[in-house]
């Protein structure tokens, strides 16, 4: 049975192109890149050039960029970094919908004394940016916002906040985990000062990311030790993971348009469809101003676990925007901070493409979904045998 992969925002493949590049990294040239003898120097140069691609994606500068072992240390380190430089400022903004990453270090601190502001959303996932400018306040230490939501795709118009926040004197951090390799994005063109990166959701192999750090920047490192990342990121350098994410860069900067026409077209497809052939199902999230290759559809009166279960079987990969913890079945943050109705939100399928997908595995999913769909709520006590959704008492 094919695999029919539709889960890209949770990981992606490795790149053929990106695993070739990788591989001597493993064996012929094993060197520790800060050794002072040639063996050695070669890898150091190598993870400078891979420090280049990086800058050339982002339109930075190859000294602004921090390699760190993923997004979730790089948004820790870039918070925690903020609130070191200013010790006297206690308040951090962040928004409801934040990956974990951000959210949860921000409950851990809140814990610890801080203040947290989290940012509510529309029922389209769109923040109001006049509120956010109402809640800077002279003992914010920094904002921190994501550039597009993993769950649903939306965008934030993360260059005008952080101008809303320099106009303040506040430091904006941006977790562009999502948005890197699928949007276009120059720092020469903004002041963010830090945007944080994930290897693995752009091609390149787990366990390297990379923190953007604007010239000029105060920074505190998050991992203290060796000198490497000059200063700012103790630790021997992960080689081949480095190196791997280069040349991911490089491939992401060439794909740029087809992630803009080829694999929007495939997701609009596989939206537009879906909806046609299956009865109360709706987008969770503004479908206009939000990433390519990202959808997130509910289905009412069913659960997306079953859905999952029964694509599965199918050999459809995808994602639930609700979650099992504690034994309890819990919706997203995401769909609740959106205000997505309880029979809607259990029954959230997320589907994010890549380059790699293919017109037939979107017809596969388009003719496999509808069955699925009817099967369980033919099975649910909130669907009558007509079809129609029965209220919930």
């Amino acid at each position: 049975m094919k695999t029919i992969y539709m889960d890209n925002n949770a990981t992606a493949k490795v790149a053929d192109e990106v695993l070739q590049a990788m591989l001597p990294y493993f064996s012929d040239f094993y060197g520790n890149p800060s050794s002072m003898h040639t063996f050695g120097g070669q890898v150091g140069r190598k993870i400078q050039q891979a420090r280049g691609q990086v800058a050339q994606l982002l339109g930075a500068q190859p000294e602004e960029i921090v390699f760190t072992s993923c997004g979730t240390e790089s948004d820790n380190a870039a918070i925690r970094s903020a609130l070191a430089v200013q010790p006297d400022k206690r308040h951090i903004i962040i928004s409801r919908v934040e990956h974990p990453a951000v959210r949860v270090l921000c409950d851990h601190l809140s814990r610890e004394g801080y203040r947290v502001t989290q940012l509510p959303v529309d029922k389209g996932g769109i923040l109001d940016l006049e509120l956010l400018e109402k809640s800077l306040t002279p003992d914010t230490a920094v904002v921190s916002l994501m550039w597009g939501n993993n769950e649903t795709g939306v965008i934030f118009p993360v260059e005008e906040a952080a101008r809303l926040a320099h106009d303040r004197d506040v430091m904006f951090h941006t977790d562009a985990v999502q948005a890197t390799g699928k949007i276009p994005i120059n720092m020469k063109n903004n002041v963010i000062d830090m945007l944080s990166i994930s290897g693995h959701k752009m091609h390149a192999p787990k366990g390297v990311g990379v923190l953007y750090v604007r010239r000029g920047t105060k920074f505190a490192p998050f991992l203290i030790g060796g000198h490497q990342e000059k200063g700012r990121r103790g630790g021997t350098e992960n080689t081949p993971g480095i190196i791997g994410l280069g040349k991911a860069c490089e491939l992401a900067a060439q794909n740029l348009v087809e992630e803009s026409t080829r694999v929007k077209r495939l997701r609009d497809k596989l939206e537009k469809e879906l909806l046609t052939k299956i009865p109360q199902s709706r987008v969770n999230g503004d479908t206009e101003n939000r990433l390519p290759n990202t959808t997130n559809i509910s289905f009412e009166y069913v659960e997306g676990e079953a859905i999952l279960l029964l694509m599965n079987e199918l050999g459809i990969c995808a994602s639930s925007g609700s979650a099992c913890t504690s034994g309890a079945l819990q919706p997203s943050h995401v769909l609740r901070a959106m205000g997505v109705p309880f029979t809607m939100a259990h029954g959230s399928i997320r589907f994010s493409l890549s380059i790699y997908n293919t017109e037939e595995e979107v017809d596969f999913v388009i003719e496999k979904m509808p069955p699925i769909i009817e099967r369980l709520r033919e099975m649910s006590p909130f669907w009558n045998q007509e079809g129609q959704s029965c209220a919930v008492q």
